[in-house]
C-alpha cells in the first residue's frame, strides 16, 4: 500500500509550532510517509523538526469555529476563522504542540499522523527505507555471533561445544540458529529438553565467569504441569553444567505462589526430587502489564504541574517504578554473588524467559565482567543477550506511556534495563566507558529508530525479512569514530573488580535525565554534563 493513500493533507502553512527549550515557530508542516517536516518561514532551509512518525505515541486534538460578523450584512453571522490544535506525544516522552489554521487541515493532518504512526507492516518502516549517504548497506552487521563470542572463550571449550541444533530455527524460534551447551549432551538430548521447556527455550549458556569457571544459564519454565511431568535430558543437560561441584542454584523470577499456579496451566518448576543438586530461589519480578501501568504511573507523576512536593512524591511512589529497579538489580546481585563469591553455576528462568530472564543475566554480567562495562562490551552484550537472544522488541515497545491504545504484550522491560545500567554508573561513575547520552539513545531507539537492530521479535523472523540486507545496523553505526566519542565517559578507568551495587533506598534515584529530561532542569544539568566533558578533555590533552 502506498504511504500516500494515508495521507490526506500534506503541506499546511502558517502552522505554529511549540516545543520544549524553544519559542513559538510558525512555519510550514509537511506530512510524509515516515516523517513530520517542519521548517520556518525565514527562508532558512534547516529543518527546525524531523520527527519520526514510528516516535509518536498518542495524539489528541481539538478544533473549534470562530464565528465573525459578515463583511456584506451586519444581519448575518458566517464562519471566519476555524482552526485546531494537535498535541503530539512521542514515546521519548516528548510533547509538542501544532496550531493549525483550518480545521479541516487540521483534522486531516491527526488522521493522516495517527495512521502512520501505527502501521503494523514490519517492512512498512523506515529502517527500510533509511538510506544515509554515509552508510552502506554492505557494511558489517552486527558486533559479533554465536560462533564469535564461543571462541572467545578459551578454557570454556573444554567442557563445552557449539550447537547447531536449532540451525533452521525449528527447535526454538526465539533462540539464534548456534548455542552453546555442554559438551557430553547430544543433539537428540537437546531436541527433547527443548520440547520440555516453553517455547522451546531449552537451557543453554549465557556468561562464562573466567575467575572459577561457573557458568550463568538461562532457558525458560519447564513444563511439568499438575501431573509432574519429568524430562530425563533436561535433568541430564543441568546436571553436566554443575560436574564436579557439588550444587547450583535455580533462580526463578517469578514467586512461589505463581510458580505452582502455573502447573495448572501445563508450567512449573524444577522440582526438589528431580534436580537434587540444583537449589531452587524465587524472586518476584514484574513484567508485562504491571511494568506498563508502572511506567504510564511514573510519566504522569512526571508530568504533573501542580508544584506541590508531598503529591509528586505520593504519586512516585505509587508508580512502583523504583522497585522494580531494586528488585532487578537486587536478584541480578543475588546471581552475581552465587557465582562470583559462592563458587556455583546458576540457572535463571520464569515462564517464558524472554524478558526478566534477559534482564538479570544482562545485569549480573555487568556486575561481574569488566569487558562488558567497555562501549564496545556492552552493546555487545546487549546485541547477544536480547537482540539474538529473543526479546521480542517490536511487541514489547509497540507504545510507551501515552498510548490510549494498550496492546497485551507491551512491557517497558528493556527501558528498565537501561535505567538500572543508569543506577550502576551514578553509584560507579568510573566504571562504564560510556555514559548517560548511550542510555538515553538506546531507549529511544528501541521504540522508533532509523536502524533495524531493534525490529522484529526474534532472529528467526529478522532472517525471514533479510534484515540484515535491507536495514542499516545500530550498534555499528554507534561505535563509528565519527560518532562513538559523544557516548564515552571522560572519567572512566578500567578495573577488573566486580561492582556491587547498593539497593539502599538512598542509593536509587530517579532516572531524571530520561523521566524529566524535557524540562528545564534537566536541560540545565545537560549543560552542565556538556562543561564538565569540557573540562575534562582538556585536561586530558593538557597531560
Amino acid at each position: 500500500m502506498e504511504f500516500a493513500e494515508h495521507i490526506k493533507t500534506a503541506n499546511v502553512e502558517d502552522v505554529v509550532l511549540k516545543q520544549p527549550f524553544h519559542a513559538p515557530m510558525k512555519g510550514t508542516l509537511c506530512v510524509t510517509g515516515h516523517h513530520l517536516l517542519f521548517s520556518d518561514r525565514s527562508g532558512d532551509s534547516t529543518w527546525q523538526l524531523l520527527l519520526l512518525l514510528r516516535n509518536i505515541d498518542a495524539i489528541e486534538k481539538s478544533v473549534e469555529n470562530l464565528l465573525g460578523y459578515s463583511s456584506h450584512t451586519s444581519s448575518n453571522f458566517r464562519p471566519a476563522v476555524s482552526s485546531g490544535t494537535i498535541t503530539v506525544k512521542c514515546k521519548d516522552l516528548c510533547i509538542l504542540q501544532l496550531d493549525i489554521p483550518g480545521m479541516e487541515e487540521c483534522l486531516n493532518v491527526a488522521s493522516s499522523i495517527e495512521t502512520l504512526s501505527s502501521l503494523d507492516s514490519v517492512t512498512e518502516m523506515y529502517p527500510f527505507f533509511y538510506r544515509p549517504s554515509a552508510l552502506s548497506l554492505d557494511d558489517p552487521w552486527g558486533l559479533s555471533t554465536p560462533e564469535k563470542h564461543y571462541d572467545q572463550l578459551g578454557a570454556l571449550q573444554v567442557k563445552w561445544r557449539l550447537s547447531k541444533v536449532n540451525s533452521d530455527y525449528s527447535v526454538c524460534p526465539s533462540y539464534p540458529h548456534s548455542v552453546i551447551v555442554p559438551e557430553c549432551v547430544d543433539e537428540q538430548a537437546l531436541l527433547k529438553a527443548a520440547r520440555f521447556r516453553q517455547g522451546g527455550r531449552f537451557p543453554v549458556l549465557s556468561y562464562y565467569h573466567q575467575k572459577n569457571g561457573m557458568v550463568i544459564m538461562r532457558s525458560s519454565q519447564p513444563l511439568t504441569g499438575a501431573n509432574r511431568k519429568r524430562c530425563k535430558e533436561d535433568e541430564l543437560l543441568l546436571q553436566a553444567v554443575i560436574d564436579g561441584s557439588d550444587k547450583g542454584y535455580v533462580i526463578d523470577t517469578r514467586s512461589t505462589q505463581q510458580a505452582h499456579q502455573a502447573r495448572m496451566t501445563g508450567g512449573g518448576f524444577e522440582s526438589k526430587s528431580c534436580y537434587n543438586s540444583w537449589k531452587r530461589i524465587h524472586r518476584h519480578m514484574e513484567k508485562g502489564k504491571v511494568l506498563q501501568e508502572s511506567l504510564i504511573k511514573l510519566v504522569e507523576a512526571c508530568s504533573d504541574q501542580s508544584h506541590n512536593m508531598d503529591r509528586w512524591l505520593s504519586k512516585l511512589e505509587n508508580s512502583k517504578w523504583l522497585s522494580h529497579v531494586h528488585t532487578a538489580l537486587s536478584t541480578a546481585g543475588l546471581v552475581a554473588e552465587c557465582v562470583e563469591r559462592d563458587g556455583h553455576s546458576v540457572l535463571v528462568h520464569g515462564s517464558e524467559g524472554t524478558d526478566t530472564t534477559l534482564l538479570v543475566c544482562t545485569l549480573a554480567q555487568l556486575i561481574l565482567d569488566p569487558d562488558t562495562r567497555t562501549l564496545h562490551g556492552f552493546l555487545s552484550l546487549l546485541e547477544r543477550e536480547w537482540v539474538q537472544a529473543g526479546h521480542p522488541f517490536q511487541q514489547r515497545c509497540a507504545r510507551s506511556a501515552y498510548s490510549h491504545a494498550r496492546l497485551r504484550h507491551e512491557a517497558p522491560v528493556f527501558l528498565l534495563l537501561l535505567d538500572c545500567v543508569w543506577q550502576l554508573s551514578r553509584q560507579f561513575p568510573l566504571a562504564l566507558q560510556f555514559g548517560e547520552p548511550l542510555l538515553l539513545r538506546l531507549a529511544k531507539e528501541a521504540y522508533a529508530s532509523d536502524f533495524g537492530t531493534f525490529l522484529c521479535n526474534n532472529q528467526q523472523e529478522r532472517c525471514g525479512l533479510d534484515l540484515k540486507d535491507r536495514t542499516h545496523c545500530l550498534f555499528q553505526f554507534l561505535l563509528r569514530s565519527s560518532v562513538r566519542e559523544q557516548y564515552i565517559n571522560p572519567l572512566y578507568e578500567s578495573t577488573d573488580l566486580a561492582i556491587w551495587p547498593s539497593v539502599q533506598p538512598q542509593s536509587l534515584h530517579l532516572w531524571t535525565g530520561l523521566f524529566l529530561r524535557w524540562t528545564d532542569h534537566t536541560q540545565i544539568m545537560e549543560e552542565a554534563r556538556e562543561e564538565i566533558w569540557s573540562i575534562v578533555t582538556e585536561h586530558c590533552g593538557r597531560s
